[in-house]
């Protein structure tokens, strides 16, 4: 299960990584019952022998956690979840805890669909908004009660519409995929407003990064400050660090970064800086990437701007 703790080098733990290329190689390696090859709706308290994995996942998967997990390690720093955290991961990503050769009793669910699944569908074209694939473990969604109940009762009717497959059925899982989705984007709206309110000197922080990262001369070394290096730096993920941005101030972070290094690069300009002075103070790596961008944020060039002046 995605939720539990690293408690060995990563190194030894990526030696006993399991491959999830398809739904069904992660529900026969913990021994619950194949039902479709695209989806698999997993309940782990009817499990009989379950073992822990740590997985890369070529598959979408969503997991809810319905104990008390302590001590959950993400990079150096370690988290607790609470009952009802529910977690998302994206192909391409890798989570959970290496196989210990001894068997565990786990409780929650989840939920793992191949891309293949939404083939042509309106929710493949929907599912880059869903950001929250990407959210870090810290960031997982912490439900209500009532709000696990609502998913798990989508995840208990799929289970029963794959138990009598027909040839309804994937247009059917599809819309009640949508629809956890579309719930799960809703919970976690409410908990990112949750945070922007009891957050609200990430702002300030974020600046004083920007600030941080010119006055220490990194510009020279990774060029334009990015919205990963500045969630990094938060200790954020980048989907997550962007949306609790858009939250405070309905604009993006990437857009703040420009209106920040613009809003610089325009007193340089004033205080007597070249053209290709200020692009290479700045990060940028080629003056004509600077002037593009500098004439897209004030409607005209840097020539043109200090002409005007």
């Amino acid at each position: 299960m995605v939720f539990h703790t690293f408690n060995r080098t990563f190194a030894d733990d990526m030696k006993k990584i399991l491959k999830v290329h398809s739904v069904n190689d992660y529900t026969r390696y913990i021994g619950a019952p194949v039902l479709h090859p695209l989806v698999s709706v997993i309940h782990y308290d009817e499990l009989e022998h379950c073992r822990h994995s740590l997985n890369n996942y070529d598959v979408y998967g969503i997991f809810i956690g319905d104990e008390t997990l302590e001590e959950l390690t993400y990079g150096l720093t370690t988290y607790d979840l609470h009952r009802h955290a529910l977690m998302c991961v994206a192909p391409g990503q890798i989570g959970g805890k290496a196989d210990t050769g001894k068997e565990i009793q786990t409780k929650g669910w989840a939920l793992l669909f191949d891309p293949d699944l939404l083939h042509g569908t309106d929710l493949e074209r929907r599912m880059n908004t869903y950001t929250y694939f990407s959210y870090n473990t810290n960031e997982a969604l912490l439900m209500s009660a009532d709000q696990r109940q609502t998913i798990v009762n989508l995840l208990e009717a799929m289970h029963k519409e794959l138990l009598d497959a027909d040839g309804h059925t994937e247009h059917i899982i599809v819309a009640y995929l949508q629809l956890i989705l579309e719930h799960i984007a809703r919970y976690y709206a409410r908990q990112l407003s949750l945070q922007t309110k009891s957050s609200n000197d990430l702002l300030t922080r974020f600046e004083n990064l920007l600030n941080r990262y010119y006055a220490e001369g990194l510009q020279n070394k990774y060029g334009l400050p990015s919205v990963k290096y500045c969630a990094q730096e938060l200790f954020l993920s980048p989907n997550y660090f962007g949306d609790l941005i858009r939250q405070m101030t309905d604009d993006t972070a990437g857009n703040i970064i420009r209106r920040f290094v613009m809003q610089k690069a325009q007193k340089m300009l004033i205080s007597g800086t070249g053209i290709k002075g200020t692009a290479e103070q700045l990060g940028f790596e080629y003056p004509q990437h600077f002037t593009r961008m500098f004439k897209k944020y004030f409607g005209k060039s840097p020539s043109q701007y200090l002409n005007r002046k």
